[in-house]
């Protein structure tokens, strides 16, 4: 029997208890601050770096904003209205004309003849008028003498006054074909905008034709008409019985005001299916951004707030308490005020309970708190880090020797090592045993 392998072990054994002993009787140290601690610590007693604006005093407008669509105030057909072959056409499509500007003109040739005989008729009932009034002078004459019958003298003043009512046809007649005659030329009746052609020179027009020869729209001035939530209705209708009333229609993606006109009328009911209420504003649209047919985003001025407290929408916050904003105090810590938002927007905010000229927060609220040390930094630019110092991106999310440069051959020389180590200290065991 080998005693070596039974007296190692007792050995090592006897070495392991004494070990334990001596750690048993050392005294125990206070452990170290974790980093988490160190980290949480540092954020509360650090400088939170914001950006801050001064509430100011503003005129701000009170809207009421609904969708609609554009319509020209008048669209006209132009249509012949005698028949006819079209001789030519005096427009270009897509010109604005102005009203009485010559369209068209149809071959005037058979209106100039009935023109010209009803003119020629006229004549020849004034000279048989002219002598019947001759006759009736001298068988007046003669009656009153007893030289002649009076019933001679009663019929010829019959035959004049009925010359006269013929000459009062002739002059009708006249006008009827100067009408005929001035409808082969072709006026615009309405100022407006020239669509697109129907009808080419040389075709026969009629009167009955239900195409026509063009259309003609109206865009200066257009009409806007948008609907409003029935809710609104109140507002809207007391600013209207106060006088003019503001609409701004809206450019593409909210992009300020593209024209502006008055609001002219209410519907006069409700759509029960949606229900909202139809409204009709006027805009000059002198530049013609308008276009009839075009969808639009309208807002109606309703009312106007002077001497309002505005800040940038950002510096509103929201808790369990309701609406506050972080003011700057004389010490420059972040002080919680609760606030009334009258009237908000993409970019500003009407309150109610921040003096005029106070500082409010408006960036920098990740590390924010009542009471907390602040330092204003200037708009734009990039705020240091809550310790003061700058930390460099990294790419991986691990220790720092990871992302060191040859930080994966340091790693594989140590870990090689290690294995090393361990391989001899197997071995002096076996040794040992042996």
């Amino acid at each position: 029997m080998r005693l070596g392998p039974i007296v190692t072990i007792l050995l090592l054994a006897a070495i392991g208890v004494v070990g334990w002993y001596e750690l048993a009787d050392a005294p125990v140290q206070d452990a170290p601050p974790s980093r988490g601690a160190g980290r949480r610590a540092a954020q509360r007693d650090s400088v939170v770096p914001v950006t801050v604006e001064t509430v100011k005093t503003e005129t701000v407008p009170v809207y009421r904003e609904g969708i609609g669509n554009v319509q020209a105030l008048a669209t006209v057909t132009v249509r012949a209205q005698v028949d006819g072959r079209l001789t030519s056409v005096e427009f270009v499509e897509g010109q604005d004309v102005r009203k009485g500007d010559v369209l068209a003109r149809i071959d005037p040739a058979i209106y100039k003849a009935q023109y010209d005989q009803a003119v020629a008729k006229k004549a020849q009932d004034e000279a048989t008028l002219a002598n019947a009034r001759i006759d009736l002078l001298r068988y007046q004459k003669l009656a009153q003498a007893n030289a002649g019958p009076q019933q001679q003298a009663d019929q010829q003043a019959a035959m004049v006054a009925q010359l006269e009512a013929q000459l009062k046809s002739d002059q009708a007649a006249i006008d009827t074909a100067k009408t005929y005659l001035d409808y082969t030329v072709i006026s615009s009746p309405i100022d407006g905008r020239i669509g697109l052609r129907l009808i080419d020179p040389g075709n026969i027009v009629h009167a009955s034709d239900a195409s026509g020869l063009v259309s003609i729209t109206q865009v200066r001035p257009v009409a806007v008409i948008f609907t409003l939530p029935q809710r609104d209705l109140p507002v809207v209708s007391a600013a209207l019985a106060r006088g003019a009333v503001k609409v701004e229609v809206i450019g593409v993606a909210g992009r300020g005001a593209t024209a502006s006109g008055t609001l002219q009328t209410i519907d006069n009911q409700i759509d029960i299916t949606t229900g909202t209420i139809k409204l009709k504003a006027v805009v000059a649209n002198d530049d013609q951004k308008l276009w009839p047919g075009q969808f639009v985003s309208t807002r109606v001025v309703v009312d106007t707030l002077l001497d309002a407290h505005v800040v940038p929408t950002t510096a509103i916050r929201r808790g369990p308490n309701g609406t506050f904003v972080y003011v700057i105090g004389e010490d420059e810590r972040a002080l919680v005020r609760p606030v009334n938002v009258v009237l908000q927007d993409e970019m500003r905010a009407v309150i109610v309970g921040v003096e005029i000229g106070s500082e409010v927060v408006t960036v920098g609220f990740a590390q924010l708190a009542d009471n907390k040390p602040v330092k204003i930094v200037a708009g734009g630019q990039p705020a240091p880090s809550a310790t003061g110092t700058s930390t460099p991106e990294r790419k991986w999310q691990g220790s720092g020797k990871r992302d060191e440069p040859g930080g994966h051959e340091r790693r594989h020389r140590r870990d090689k090592g290690a294995a090393e180590g361990s391989t001899h200290a197997k071995g002096d065991t076996r040794e040992a045993a042996k």
